[in-house]
C-alpha cells in the first residue's frame, strides 16, 4: 500500500511538472488517501500487538 502511495505521488509530481494539473491533483489525492490508509493500518497493528503482549482482551 505504501508502494502505491509513493507511485501516485511520483505520478502527481511528473504530471504537475508537465502541466497536467488535473491529473496531478487527482494523483496527489489518491496518494494522500493511500498514505492515510497505510498509517491507520500500521497504528491498528501496533495497537493489536501491544494489547496482545499485555494480555488484555480486546473490547467487545
Amino acid at each position: 500500500m505504501l508502494g502505491w502511495a509513493l507511485t501516485f505521488l511520483l505520478l502527481a509530481l511528473v504530471a504537475g511538472l508537465f502541466g497536467f494539473f488535473g491529473l496531478a491533483g487527482l494523483a496527489a489525492g489518491i496518494a494522500k488517501l493511500l498514505l492515510f490508509a497505510f498509517l491507520v493500518l500500521v497504528l491498528f497493528l501496533v495497537s493489536a500487538l501491544t494489547g496482545t503482549m499485555r494480555g488484555r482482551a480486546p473490547p467487545i
